[in-house]
């Protein structure tokens, strides 16, 4: 099973850009992932990933870029549920909710009424890393360069409003905007991840290989490289099982994440 793999990952290019792809991906979870963790962000993550179908589905309808359209979206909901939660915890899970259903009824709407509805877009909900092109591979790569960028130049910001936003705000820091860029580049991950598993299993990819990380370090930056590597790992992994039985690639990945993530438990548990 693994020999075809590997002769196909020779081979052919859609392979080799799936493969790719899942190390862009992982170098994001790896990164923002372990604050999505670290901040309990989970759910809030999961409002802007299903938000991002409504930009989809305009983008569609308009025949603009689909992951231009989820981009779009996907920071809008970044900073109403940023400025929300800041403003009001008893109210964000109410938001997020609305926010959830709103952006899925949006993007369903314009899909249905875009003339030649495509099965092309119906991708995007349960991911097809193997269609990935090379220019969503560069696109993939610009956004982890910026990912990369502002999270080496806020670094120390982004760990302040994690484990402690009064002494944050007490230090002088605007904890409000750090929070919301935060936010936003969780957003740019989640985009980032609709193209390899789709928006359905985006939040699993986005949390697991983090939370593996966290059972062995409580470092942020050993976090970060574990999580990445775990990440790399599940995808190549979830490509080559998937390859020759002909299974959605994007379900595999998630499955073989989360047997990962009970033997991590169990091995935590016994030692």
């Amino acid at each position: 099973m693994m020999m075809e793999f590997f002769n196909a990952l020779i081979n052919h290019g859609f392979m080799q850009n799936a493969l790719t792809a899942g190390l862009l991906a992982s170098i994001a979870c790896g990164i923002t992932g372990t604050f999505v963790i670290v901040k309990r962000l989970t759910f809030i993550s999961g409002g802007i990933a299903h938000t991002a179908l409504g930009g989809m589905g305009v983008a569609y309808y308009m025949g603009a870029d689909l992951i231009t359209g989820s981009i779009i979206s996907a920071l809008i909901a970044a900073v109403i549920l940023g400025f929300v939660s800041i403003k009001s915890n008893e109210h964000t899970d109410t938001v997020i909710g609305a926010l959830w259903a709103v952006g899925m009824a949006i993007g369903i709407i314009f899909m249905s009424i875009t003339p030649g509805y495509s099965v092309n877009v119906i991708s995007y909900l349960f991911g097809n890393i193997l269609m990935v092109s090379s220019a969503d591979l560069w696109k993939l790569f610009a956004t982890d360069i910026f990912i990369i960028i502002m999270v080496i130049i806020f670094y120390r910001q982004f760990i302040s409003i994690s484990f402690d936003e009064t002494y944050s705000r007490i230090r002088g820091l605007w904890v409000k905007t750090i929070y919301i860029m935060l936010l936003c580049l969780i957003a740019l991950t989640v985009v980032i991840l609709i193209n390899v598993v789709g928006l359905i299993l985006v939040i699993a990819l986005l949390t697991i290989p983090a939370s593996i990380s966290r059972i062995f370090t409580s470092n942020i930056k050993s976090m970060m490289i574990v999580s990445t590597i775990c990440g790399l790992m599940f995808t190549f992994l979830g490509l080559g099982l998937s390859y020759q039985p002909n299974l959605p690639a994007g379900a595999t990945i998630i499955i073989i994440s989360g047997i990962f993530y009970l033997l991590a438990l169990a091995v935590k548990k016994v030692y």
